[in-house]
């Protein structure tokens, strides 16, 4: 026989039910005042549960569909904290978290009793040692960026990546600010331009130009030369990075609310406070490899002869190819680039975005790295490289497949507390890192944390130092695809150096090479248009929309 009430409804029955025995016990007992309060909350709740119309769940089971919502909300701090093992990435696993936390707070980071890493799983890898390890002096490794220019600059291989003031709170760029200035590594603004909080303490900075223009603007959003050049030339300025895309979320436009542009914000991009701040998908400055180019030549000339490159994560490889046509033509070619990884990226973005736009590090970084060494253009370009970077062991392998020097964004959050509570895009960072809020980020010491800022990037580099000396090496530079291995099956390892190919010095001048991306997409690659090749096009049918 079925029930008169369904057990769905029996906890808000309860809650009718003790609400009523409470007031009666409350007019002999004033004590009971509390109890009926309570009990009035959850009848209350649960009645708006059972007249709402927006979350069918909720009415369905009034009281005790929250307990889902709670759940789902909890899921990823329980599954972080008491299921997921010391090596699960999702995306920091605990391992590299805490070894970030000891070395940025100066505690020991060695491991006991061995590895956790199953060093006979595919895709593990290692360097391989030297029985005459090397001695290296100082850890303070350091790479010359535009040796060209009047103004050269002499990076560390260890630098902080791109993230905006506007993302990042006022407490955390200050830190990340000192930290970078103590230890004479460079910090990237983002494309939110040069704030107040980044000019405090002096560190080097690299101000990335997005296509907003923001710090550099008119008021119809186009780029100002002026503007540009006021700021540009600031001794504090040390490069120009322009933002083609980033690996977060490439050739995506973004927007930050009215309601989130505060004057601070509002100062530092240069746009009316309270209303909405566009960041259109491409530049307005230029559309072309060629006028990407020009665009180098002129911020050059307007910075006073600064270093001036541009960063991008890889997507279609003829809009590449074309841009390195257009140093060829043109013979401008920007003092740095820095490749930036689809697994890279502090902000928010669209699932599609984040999982499956772009190609990862070891991809883009290879591309770039062979198409200037077939062009006999790497002796004058550096190579940055951008995506989850958090150790010296990742250092070592970016810089073996290319690159001159790395960027970590996410690694730095985590020396200034950050505990990967993924809530960086609604403004309830746990720990005043990714927020506006100045409740949450007046708790967060700036100079605390510029301590641990600082302490991690000496603490990683020692680490490097160590690894390198372990090899037999002297400076990072000297670090090849041959000297990382990596296990490929359960009896076979092989070095990156014969898993990826590698182009010789000019092989682009004297004809294509023998590889699929090359064969397929160079000679069709034009300086003058980012356009698609025609082969690309073939057999595809006319497109056909549905009128809107």
């Amino acid at each position: 026989m079925r029930s008169p009430l369904p057990i769905r409804y029996w906890p808000l029955a309860l809650a009718l039910g003790g609400l009523l025995a409470c007031l009666w016990m409350t007019a002999r007992h004033p004590a009971w005042g509390w109890a009926a309060g309570a009990f009035g909350v959850l009848a209350a709740l649960g009645l708006a549960d059972m007249l709402q119309t927006a979350r069918t769940v909720v009415r369905n089971y009034p009281l005790l569909g929250h307990i889902r919502s709670l759940s789902e909300s909890i899921g990823p701090n329980i599954r972080q904290y008491f299921i997921e093992s010391d090596m699960d990435e999702r995306p920091f696993s605990r391992e590299q978290r805490h070894a970030i936390y000891d070395r940025s707070l100066r505690e020991p980071d060695v491991l006991p009793f061995g590895t956790l890493v199953n060093v006979y799983g595919n895709d593990y890898e290692w360097i391989n040692h030297s029985l005459r390890p090397a001695q290296i002096a100082s850890r303070d490794f350091r790479i010359t960026v535009g040796p060209e220019r009047a103004q050269p600059y002499s990076a560390s291989v260890f630098n902080i990546s791109a993230m905006s003031f506007g993302s990042l709170s006022p407490n955390a760029i200050r830190a990340l600010n000192e930290g970078a200035r103590r230890g004479r590594f460079y910090h990237d603004t983002g494309e939110g331009s040069i704030s107040r909080y980044h000019r405090e303490h002096g560190g080097d900075i690299v101000w990335e130009i997005g296509s907003g223009y923001f710090g550099c603007r008119h008021a119809d959003g186009s780029f100002d030369e002026r503007r540009f050049a006021e700021q540009a030339r600031d001794p504090q300025v040390r490069m120009i990075e322009i933002k083609l895309s980033q690996g977060a979320k490439p050739g995506h436009g973004g927007m930050l609310p009215g309601a989130k542009v505060t004057a601070e914000i509002a100062e530092a991009r240069g746009i009316p406070v309270g209303q909405d701040c566009i960041s259109p998908a491409a530049h307005g400055a230029f559309s072309t490899p060629l006028g990407l180019l020009q665009f180098v030549a002129r911020l050059r000339e307007l910075s006073g002869d600064k270093p001036v490159g541009f960063k991008l994560a890889i997507g279609h490889p003829w809009e590449w190819f074309g841009i390195a046509k257009a140093m060829r033509e043109t013979g401008i070619v920007p003092d740095f680039i820095v490749v930036d990884g689809a697994e890279g990226g502090t902000g928010a973005a669209p699932l599609e975005f984040v999982n499956h736009m772009g190609a990862p590090l070891t991809e883009a970084l290879l591309l770039v790295h062979n198409t200037l060494v077939g062009l006999d253009l790497r002796k004058r370009v550096r190579i940055g490289a951008a995506g989850k970077v958090s150790s010296a062991f990742d250092i070592a392998r970016l810089l073996a497949m290319g690159a001159d020097w790395c960027n970590a964004g996410r690694g730095f959050m985590f020396a200034l507390g950050c505990i990967q509570s993924l809530r960086c895009h609604t403004d309830h960072c746990p720990s005043g890192v990714a927020t506006q809020d100045p409740r949450r980020w007046r708790s967060l010491d700036a100079t605390r944390k510029a301590t641990r800022v600082y302490n991690f990037h000496q603490a990683t580099l020692e680490a490097l130092r160590e690894l390198l000396s372990a090899a037999g090496l002297t400076h990072p530079d000297q670090l090849g695809p041959e000297h990382v291995i990596r296990r490929v099956s359960s009896t076979q390892v092989r070095s990156l150096a014969s898993l990826y190919p590698y182009l010789e010095p000019g092989e682009l001048l004297h004809g294509v090479p023998d590889h699929q991306v090359f064969r397929r997409f160079w000679l069709a690659a034009r300086a003058d248009a980012f356009s698609v090749p025609t082969r690309s096009r073939a057999g595809h049918a006319p497109a056909e929309m549905e009128p809107a």
